[in-house]
């Protein structure tokens, strides 16, 4: 039984081809993402504004609640005022001189005029009211309006989800398998050229004496060196470790 190769015991053309075999599970699994595409982002977003809106209504029933309470003390206040008046007209009838006279009708003019505030103050608050309603009314349209916008792209996603995810589910497990045999050093590398790429390839095959990725030229000896695979070749130009195009292997 022939003993199992440890990382460091494996070559050049088995690590290249290990890097190869990264690249192609990465990129089926971002082709899985595209497929996908801005729906899970759009998801979120719908449920960000539809939390947003219903924190709006929230705290605008809050402050309707606050101006019935101020309409209320504002009828209590009058109502206390108006007792007032009846006291002061009877008071105002046993006064024996003018300055018991005079004061009285001050106190009568002031609560005449509490009475008035809090009438104008009433109308204030129901006037609030109303337009606070039709806020309330407007976003209960909105959520409605996102809530079935967000359902439709709920099916969306769980439709796409349910035809790739057994998919991608296996191809995570094996790119887990592929890391096990690629040398930490050599995995970091991938992962930040990977990760600086608009289109997530860290390894590309030399084409027509030019790099697969960026397409600046390669030198024919590099070109060479990469078909033989006895030594990890990258790019000058945009860092991309090179492997042999699949017509010269």
């Amino acid at each position: 039984m022939v003993a199992k190769k440890t990382i460091d015991e494996i070559s050049v053309a088995e690590k290249l081809d290990n890097l190869a075999s990264l690249q192609e599970v990465d990129t089926k699994i971002d082709n899985i993402k595209i497929l996908r595409g801005e729906l899970p982002l759009e998801v979120k977003g719908l449920e960000d504004e539809i939390e947003g809106l219903k924190t709006r209504k929230k705290t605008t029933e809050e402050l309707i609640n606050d101006n019935k309470e101020n309409i209320t003390n504002q009828k209590n206040a009058s109502i206390e005022a108006a007792e007032l008046i009846k006291k002061y007209e009877k008071d105002q009838m046993k006064v024996r001189n003018n300055r018991e006279f005079d004061s009285i009708n001050k106190e009568l003019e002031f609560q005449k005029l509490e009475i008035e505030l809090a009438e104008k103050k009433i109308k204030e608050f129901e006037s609030l009211n109303v337009d606070k309603k039709q806020i309330i009314d407007d976003t209960k349209i909105k959520i409605k309006e996102k809530e079935d916008r967000l359902d439709e792209k709920k099916k969306e996603l769980d439709e796409i989800i349910k035809r790739t995810s057994e998919e991608e589910e296996k191809l995570v497990k094996k790119r887990a398998r592929i890391n096990k045999k690629i040398e930490q050093r050599l995995l970091d590398a991938y992962e930040r050229i990977r990760n600086s790429s608009r289109n997530g390839l860290a390894v590309v095959s030399v084409e027509r004496n030019a790099c697969g990725g960026c397409f600046n030229r390669v030198t024919p000896q590099q070109a060479l060196e990469v078909e033989n695979k006895k030594k990890i070749i990258a790019c000058e130009h945009c860092g991309r470790i090179f492997i042999p195009s699949v017509e010269k292997e």
